[in-house]
């Protein structure tokens, strides 16, 4: 398989991964997928996914991005992609819109929204609401019968009139207040993109008010 350019219109890169580094493609509906590089050139990239049984559509190709580890944190990589070797090698072209992503890349508020979480083998409904939010995770108040490593699903709903935010997570710490940590698992790219709108929104606003209140105090 060799990296020949298929007249794309590549964007200069500062990174890429390398050939054999592991890395995930991520579909619009938040699902990752593992895959490996199995050719890194300036023009394109080869990657195979690693599930078996688990070939990516057509439609799916649209929108797909690829995430992979960089020394500053998370780099995403969109582009052209299509399907190389049938059903596992894909070919990224026209690459573009890298965003590297510190670690730490997500603010956290303190922000109390309602929530509707679904646990148990039954997927029962149980309605709470967050401590904090950011864009990788929640902080529910409860409940206290969510167990550390148990995944769920939830709706979350940041403001009155508005599509709730759903997903999957997963339960990953718990506190003596009753605290409940969820990190996201499954996501939709517009719904994480809405709440880490709303969270800067917040933080907007936030400075805003500290502002008005020293303009007071020094008037």
């Amino acid at each position: 398989m060799k990296l020949g350019r298929r007249n794309s219109e590549a964007s200069p890169l500062m990174q890429l991964p390398a050939r054999s580094a592991s890395v995930v493609l991520v579909t619009t509906t938040g699902e990752r997928l593992p895959a490996r590089v199995v050719e890194s050139g300036p023009e394109a990239l080869l990657v195979a996914t690693l599930l078996a049984g688990r070939p990516l559509s057509e439609g799916e190709l649209e929108g797909l991005t690829l995430e992979f580890a960089t020394r500053s944190g998370r780099a995403h990589l969109s582009g052209a992609f299509s399907i190389e070797t049938a059903p596992d090698v894909l070919r990224i072209e026209q690459l573009r819109s890298v965003e590297v992503l510190q670690e730490r890349e997500y603010v956290r508020i303190g922000a109390a929204r309602p929530v509707v979480v679904y646990a148990g083998r039954d997927r029962m409904q149980v309605p709470s609401y967050t401590v904090d939010l950011s864009g990788g995770g929640l902080l529910l108040a409860g409940p206290d019968t969510l167990k550390v490593g148990e995944e769920v699903e939830f709706r979350l709903t940041i403001a009155p009139g508005e599509t709730p935010i759903n997903g999957r997570g997963k339960v990953v710490r718990s506190d003596s207040r009753g605290h409940r940590a969820i990190t996201f698992s499954s996501i939709s790219e517009m719904d994480r993109r809405r709440l880490i709108h709303f969270i800067f929104e917040c933080q907007r606003l936030e400075r805003q008010r500290g502002l008005q209140g020293d303009q007071r105090e020094g008037g």
